[in-house]
């Protein structure tokens, strides 16, 4: 499974950005998906996850209320809606997909990995 994401740039604080993630997979609903971010010097954290309906969203309470995770089975592809950002947001934003049949917010439970998008909010 490849995963290539885009959508990533730079914004001010208060702005708006959405992250896309195309899979190339004939099972894409199948997956778990999920975002990840990683800023300078800090680990990875887990931001959003998504079941295979879209029906069960999770998000890390950081983000809680600002962003919002969607997926379009259709077109193999989740979205992530980010709004209100901080300059804490900044950072290099990576979907991952997870064959499992609950959601994790672990990301070394999850199998594919795209390259990542820098996101950087400035104040």
């Amino acid at each position: 499974v490849q995963l290539q994401a885009s959508g990533g740039g730079l914004v001010q604080t208060g702005g708006s950005l959405r992250l896309s993630c195309r899979a190339s997979t004939r099972t894409f609903s199948s997956y778990i998906m999920g975002w990840f971010r990683q800023a300078p010097g800090k680990e990875r954290e887990f931001v959003a996850a998504i079941s295979w309906t879209g029906g069960s969203t999770y998000y890390a309470d950081s983000v809680k209320g600002r962003f919002t995770i969607s997926r379009d089975n259709a077109k193999n592809t989740v979205s992530l809606q980010m709004n209100s950002l901080k300059p804490e947001d900044t950072a290099v934003y990576y979907c991952a997909a997870d064959f499992a049949s609950v959601v994790r917010t672990t990301g070394d439970e999850y199998d594919y990995w795209g390259q990542g998008t820098q996101v950087t909010v400035s104040s």
